[in-house]
């Protein structure tokens, strides 16, 4: 998917209300990002290591935006998706060059991922972790999204799924506010604590949470998919290097980054917010988010601090959070599912019309994986860590993605040096979750006494 002419051309906005209304993949990305990974994975790690980690999660909110927008710059440069991205990277290659099929088993464990979603929706309204109560919901929630989006419903859930999430992130905060009335609240005291830059002795949890919240390396590849499908690369043109093609590419870029850290502010107050009630109410209660009773524990932070109406507040989001990342990482994933499939070989798009009906195939055949995975698994707070263990390993190849782009975009458009120092620590740390993630894998950190 690209660019192919110039009938998508299109001048960038020149004053600020003009780029903010123009804003749009970073929201998409927002509705995607407020998910599991904030909803259950943050408060999990909350509840077991109460506000130690404040400062590790504000940082693995903020230390991404560099590596996403660098894949955006190169996208609006060159016209290309992620995976074309990937492809291009040097490397080995068997029919697509390694780092893709890096990817295809970090998909793998997105889908998972997903699984722990539409688990955690049908528990939301069954109530229970029985098969035969969840069943009907999960199959419910599951085809619904599959309907919607072979019906091409996709814009009118993403603008009403949008809206809803920002509005249970400000609920989320305005929680925190009210948890300041109760005898949980948040002292001085509890934010030292969270300054310390200390870290616990268990850090896989911890990891976990970096590889998932914020923008994980799913985001990092949907960025681009959506830079190209909603405007910004299409509105660009191909590259000829000319005047005007370089002033839309600056115009655009400019347009992105806005929308990069209009996101990262949205998703980093959200984020913080259920890692602060989870400290606050379920560590003080010695309750940890776990597979028994998921739903449950997690409305213990809305009850603690709204009362009786929590429980009502807490359902509506959790269900709209929820069920928006999962429509939205339905409809990215179906996406991804029909570029590796031609990059592979599998398909051949001679038209446009032969990838969108292998799109909508992906849209019925992902959430059916769901589905049989939840049912098999029936855990949704280890589905949600195996997504975010496979995300955190795939973080620093698509960091070093990132430096690799920005040797070959257009020189006008490449990034100053301030920038690129902010790319090389970002895809460090990306580096450096990745070497743990994979020692804690396979036990070698333990083997030799590092960590417990």
């Amino acid at each position: 998917m690209s660019p192919s002419d110039d009938a998508g051309i299109k001048e960038p906005p020149q004053t600020l209300w003009g780029i903010l209304t123009s804003i749009g993949p970073g929201l998409i990305l927002t509705a995607n990002i407020v998910g599991t990974g904030e909803l259950i994975a943050t408060t999990r790690l909350g509840s077991q290591v109460g506000f130690l980690l404040l400062w590790f999660i504000l940082f693995a909110c903020a230390i991404k935006v560099f590596v996403q927008v660098e894949l955006g710059r190169y996208t609006i440069s060159e016209g290309v998706g992620s995976l074309e991205i990937l492809n291009r990277l040097p490397g080995p290659k068997l029919i697509v060059r390694w780092a893709v099929w890096l990817w295809i088993l970090m998909y793998v464990g997105t889908l998972f991922q997903m699984s722990g979603m539409i688990g955690g929706i049908a528990e939301l309204f069954a109530g229970s972790q029985e098969r035969v109560a969840t069943l009907p919901w999960a199959v419910a929630g599951a085809a619904l999204c599959a309907v919607l989006l072979v019906a091409g419903r996709y814009a009118l859930v993403e603008k009403f799924s949008t809206f809803m999430v920002v509005a249970f992130s400000i609920t989320t905060v305005l929680a925190v506010v009210f948890l300041q009335m109760t005898a949980s609240r948040v002292t001085p005291a509890d934010l030292a604590t969270g300054f310390g830059f200390r870290l616990p002795d268990n850090l896989t949890t911890a990891f976990v949470v970096f590889g998932i919240t914020g923008v994980g390396a799913a985001e990092l590849m949907f960025y681009p998919i959506w830079c190209l499908e909603k405007g910004y690369a299409r509105f660009v043109g191909l590259r000829d290097d000319s005047i005007p093609w370089e002033a839309r590419a600056r115009g655009w870029l400019r347009v992105m980054r806005w929308d990069a850290w209009c996101s990262m502010v949205i998703y980093t107050v959200a984020t913080t917010g259920f890692y602060l009630l989870g400290a606050a109410i379920l560590h003080r209660q010695g309750r940890v988010v776990s597979d028994k009773g998921t739903m449950q524990t997690l409305s213990g932070m809305y009850t603690g601090t709204f009362g009786a109406p929590g429980l009502w507040i807490f359902f509506v989001g959790a269900f709209m959070v929820l069920y928006s990342t999962y429509f939205v990482s339905t409809a990215s994933n179906a996406r991804l599912f029909a570029d590796v499939a031609g990059l592979l070989g599998v398909f051949h798009y001679r038209t446009p019309d032969v990838r969108t009906r292998v799109v909508r195939a992906g849209v019925v055949a992902i959430p059916v994986f769901t589905l049989v995975a939840y049912f098999i698994i029936k855990a949704p707070v280890t589905l949600v860590i195996i997504g975010g263990t496979a995300q955190a390993l795939m973080l620093p190849f698509l960091g070093l993605a990132a430096v690799w782009c920005r040797r070959r975009i257009a020189p006008t458009l490449r990034a100053g040096r301030a920038w690129t120092a902010c790319l090389v620590l970002s895809t460090t740390a990306m580096a450096i979750v990745g070497l743990f993630q994979a020692g804690d894998q396979t036990g070698f950190w333990r083997a030799i006494g590092w960590v417990r």
